[in-house]
């Protein structure tokens, strides 16, 4: 595929303007396929600052991207300029140290995580290795802290943790993320198989009802966070403080500490629990649900808001 000049001129333009760029399908808060979100974990595990371009808002480019740098597929990360590669290329980097040393940053700690695999499950885990000769137990803990045990090939150069007789390999972030974690096979009202433990794991979405958001947005001990359009809002709208995701709403949000308490509300609390999970997922630690939105604030804080 031959490359328009003026295609070739704003890819140029946008590589040059950032040093780090990732051409995505979605955007980093919302990946739009697996291979997109794995690439902004490695980039945003070590810390680094990137421009990213969705490629889905953008056929042009889309296409375009692949036939700059002779890569069929999205994503692929630039750094200087230079195409590095696509997601299984970030990864490895990113596991070894070389995309650190790429980016001028610190090598990465490899400190293995110290983890407790309790006998019963180390019996079980010993059972399918066994099925597996040569193979080798991996656990992975995605940035929503989802762990994801496999068989995997061994590498006597992976970071490895041991319990009980249990060799366990991490890639570079999930070693971080499993530090004091406990492995444990259970067969109860959870149901049957493993169980992990994590106590990094960020606090789940709590629900907060109508009548504590309104006092605590008040108070200001919560921001209140209206995830419904400028639209919807014009139709009914709390009297408390609140903000929204508009123009850059959202981004400043995301750039809020860590442990801001967020309320998030709706129409009746579907959107506003998904606004919540992604907000955990950033690593938010004090995040809640506006119980029944603000239908159910209408009923028992403020009947002079209407009900749609």
């Amino acid at each position: 595929m031959s490359l328009d000049p003026a295609l070739r001129s704003r890819i140029e333009s946008i590589l040059g303007a950032n040093r780090v760029v990732l051409f995505m399908k979605g955007q980093p808060t919302m990946p739009q396929c697996g291979f997109s979100a794995k690439a902004v974990g490695a980039l945003s595990d070590l810390g680094v600052e990137f421009a990213h371009v969705n490629v889905l808002a953008d056929n042009e480019i889309r296409e375009g991207i692949k036939a700059y740098g002779d890569w069929p597929t999205i994503p692929q990360l630039y750094i200087d300029g230079e195409l590095i590669g696509g997601s299984d290329i970030i990864l490895q980097m990113a596991a070894s140290g070389e995309l650190s040393s790429v980016l001028g940053l610190p090598a990465p700690d490899r400190t293995p995580p110290s983890i407790t695999v309790t006998p019963a499950a180390v019996e079980m885990l010993k059972g399918a290795l066994a099925d597996a000769p040569g193979a080798a137990l991996q656990l992975s803990i995605d940035a929503r802290f989802q762990p994801d045990f496999q068989l995997a090939p061994f590498d006597a150069n992976a970071i490895a943790a041991e319990s009980n007789g249990l060799r366990v390999q991490f890639d570079l972030a999930s070693a971080r993320r499993a530090e004091g974690i406990t492995i444990d096979w259970v067969d109860d009202i959870r149901g049957k198989g493993l169980a992990i433990d994590n106590p990094n794991a960020p606090k789940a979405v709590q629900e907060l009802d109508p009548r504590d958001a309104d006092d605590q947005a008040r108070a200001g001990a919560v921001t209140l966070v209206d995830v419904r359009p400028a639209d919807e809002r014009a139709i009914a709208a709390v009297s408390a403080p609140f903000r929204s995701f508009d123009g850059d709403g959202r981004v400043q949000l995301e750039a809020l500490p860590k442990d801001t308490p967020l309320a998030f509300l709706c129409h009746r609390g579907g959107r506003s629990m998904q606004a919540a999970e992604q907000f955990r997922a950033l690593g938010f630690t004090r995040v809640y649900n506006v119980t029944g939105g603000i239908d159910a604030w209408s009923q028992s804080v403020d009947n002079g808001v209407p009900r749609y």
